[in-house]
């Protein structure tokens, strides 16, 4: 387990958009709701931004940040301790038998299966096991853990981007509010990087606008971490669900254009 000093560092990673995980790859809703003229322009955008960080925002945040406190539980385990002998793969696997690997991997279905509830369209579904499958790949090459290798043995075809950001936010040193922030900003982020890329505009205005949505950021992470009931998923049914229909017509509507230039 990495020390609690190293996660403003490590937050600084994760929301990175030249980590290597695909992120750069998605619009959030972006390329969809300009091809049907919803966003022309940087006020449209900054709608659109704030409402996106209000919803599907805050769901991720949560998500993110449940799964960093679950992550940081497991990693403090006695068997997720970290070893440099050369039979500790033998030795963790014995004590996780000791511990209940499979109710390990059950924890983190769990929550991803929250993660599913909370996302109504199959298309952003789809995406979100995506990014997670690149995340967790890109992840456990520089984070090596028991925990990330936990959950994807759990989820082998792909958590919610989400809870692997949480997880992987855990093992890098992150507290849950970081691992929240981290969601958060990647919601609007990704966003609006893509409306710079595809309409042309000015990428300081649009950075103004994200530096605009530092207080709300702050927030969202706040109030994420504020949803939390425990480690454990006694708590996580009363994780926010803010929908966002426009989000999901958006990425079903997406998702058939086959001029697309986004995965989503």
């Amino acid at each position: 387990m990495r020390p609690r000093s190293a996660g403003e560092a490590a937050l600084l990673l994760l929301a990175d958009s030249r980590l290597p995980a695909g992120g750069h790859a998605h619009s959030g809703g972006v390329e969809e709701a300009i091809r049907l003229g919803t966003i022309t322009d940087r006020d449209d955008l900054a709608g659109f931004l704030r409402g996106r960080l209000a919803t599907a925002g805050l769901v991720a945040a949560a998500l993110a940040a449940a799964a960093c406190e679950l992550g940081t539980a497991l990693a403090d385990a006695e068997y997720m301790e970290e070893d440099v002998e050369e039979d500790v793969e033998e030795d963790i696997e014995e004590d996780m038998e000791d511990e209940g690997a499979d109710d390990v991997c059950r924890l983190w279905q769990r929550l991803d299966t929250e993660a599913d509830a909370r996302t109504a369209s199959p298309a952003l579904r789809e995406n979100a096991r995506t990014q997670g499958r690149l995340l967790i790949r890109t992840a456990r090459r520089i984070w090596p853990s028991a925990v990330l290798d936990t959950l994807a043995r759990a989820v082998p075809d792909g958590a919610h981007h989400p809870v692997v950001l949480g997880a992987t936010a855990a093992v890098a040193g992150c507290e849950p509010r970081q691992a929240a922030l981290a969601a958060a900003h990647g919601s609007v982020a990704a966003p609006a990087t893509a409306a710079v890329r595809l309409l042309g505009l000015d990428p300081v205005a649009v950075h103004g606008l994200l530096a605009a949505l530092a207080p709300e950021l702050d927030g969202t992470a706040h109030a994420a971490c504020a949803s939390l009931g425990g480690a454990r998923s006694a708590g996580w049914p009363g994780l926010p669900a803010h929908a966002a229909p426009a989000l999901d017509l958006l990425a079903e509507g997406h998702r058939r254009d086959p001029l697309r230039l986004f995965v989503s």
